[in-house]
């Protein structure tokens, strides 16, 4: 059974993958409107210095901050933990390139989330649909796992990214990382909006869902299998659904 905290914001604020050298030309260029850090960012000291260390060793991989991808005018916000050293770091878009990405766009695709087709590679013509994708770190960090103080110094561009987003209704956070850093941007404390998988809060007009991370981990150790990533997208789509319903409600 779900379990939804109604919490008001207090006021703090199997598809084969190109190679290396296939995504060369591929590349999207620097997204100067984003709400994210700038191409050579340096606030994160050992994340340039893993950034500068991967340019010179794989000159062709996009090898910068992640931009958001997706519909700014969207409804749902997807924030994952920080890009994949061969996924998104190489390919320049979030979850594109590593097994995550199979098991997120494809869940997307199921519900309507994305249209086209997700080939692994950012000139795919995949495109999402009332939904924008984003993480809580957007530098690859070392061996996956960013520090205390990076996520805190990266989470000025997640409140951006919410701030960029004017219809936002919805977002699902996966793994602790990214829903410790998103209750914060909206003003939740922890025990307010405690992690769980499947759990949902509810921040002001937006409602927040948990989920395990899509890492190919977790899918082969079974701590969440495809099903569980499914049941999380699909509570999303019933409570857009409601909240739209209800939304033209109150104007009839």
């Amino acid at each position: 059974m779900r379990k939804i905290s109604k919490t008001e914001p207090n006021s703090r604020s199997g598809r084969a993958r190109p190679g290396p050298a296939a995504v060369s030309d591929t590349l999207p260029p620097a997204a100067t409107d984003s709400p994210g850090p700038e191409r050579n960012c340096r606030l994160c000291p050992r994340l340039a210095a893993f950034r500068d260390t991967n340019r010179l060793r794989e000159p062709s991989w996009f090898n910068a901050p992640v931009p958001p991808f997706g519909d700014r005018l969207g409804s749902l916000l997807v924030v994952g933990l920080a890009p994949g050293l061969q996924g998104a770091n190489r390919t320049g878009r979030p979850f594109t390139g590593d097994y995550a990405g199979d098991l997120l766009y494809g869940t997307l695709l199921e519900f309507g989330f994305a249209a086209g087709r997700y080939d692994a590679r950012p000139d795919d013509g995949l495109r999402l649909v009332d939904c924008r994708i984003g993480n809580a770190v957007h530098c690859v960090p070392p061996q996956n796992k960013p520090l205390p103080a990076e996520i805190n110094t990266c989470r000025q561009f997640l409140a951006a990214t919410r701030a960029d987003m004017p219809r936002l209704r919805a977002v699902v956070m996966l793994g602790r990382i990214a829903h410790d850093s998103t209750i914060k941007v909206f003003g939740l404390r922890a025990v307010e909006a405690p992690f769980g998988h499947g759990r949902e809060h509810q921040a002001g007009d937006v409602r927040l869902f948990d989920s395990y991370h899509c890492s190919r981990y977790n899918t082969n150790t079974g701590v969440l299998t495809a099903d569980m990533f499914r049941s999380v997208f699909a509570s999303v789509r019933r409570h857009l659904a409601a909240d739209q319903t209800a939304g033209a409600a109150s104007f009839g």
